[in-house]
């Protein structure tokens, strides 16, 4: 079992007990934070799903990502904010970067804002991961999945 599985696992034994239900943003991740999500034990039961959001349009329309760069902690609370009243979800999570090889918006490859919006408040988190673009992909899913099983926990 990868480590991305178990935490999945774990998030959702921790979702089962609590009643709280989750939903997703991303961009950098392109689906891949849904997928590992929606792959755990009784995820229908929990996930109330994701928004992909590649384009900054979709951040800004969809997501109401305010007229501000799109990798930074602005950008990223504002879409866990947004998908989690999107889809009426407990939790959200919201995951921005720069996978590379090059920069955006001014932030180097491997630089990643990640997001949590809870009725209870949220909390943002900056990373910069230091290795290969599927690398960081896969870092950055681990550590939103981390994110929210502190926020379940809280």
């Amino acid at each position: 079992m990868s480590e991305t599985d178990d935490l999945a696992r774990r998030l959702a034994e921790a979702v089962g007990q609590s009643g709280r239900t989750i939903a997703v943003a991303e961009s950098l991740t392109c689906g891949k934070l849904a997928s590992a999500l929606g792959a755990a034990p009784d995820s229908a039961s929990w996930l109330r799903g994701g928004v992909v959001a590649y384009s900054a349009e979709v951040k800004h329309r969809l997501l109401g990502v305010p007229d501000v760069p799109v990798v930074s902690e602005t950008a990223a609370r504002a879409m866990a904010a947004g998908v989690r009243s999107l889809l009426d979800a407990d939790i959200a999570v919201a995951v921005t970067g720069v996978g590379g090889p090059g920069t955006q918006d001014g932030e180097p490859a491997g630089s990643v804002w990640l997001a949590v919006d809870a009725e209870g408040g949220g909390w943002a988190r900056h990373e910069q991961f230091t290795s290969e673009p599927e690398e960081v992909l896969t870092a950055s899913v681990e550590t939103a999945i981390t994110m929210l099983l502190d926020a379940v926990a809280d």
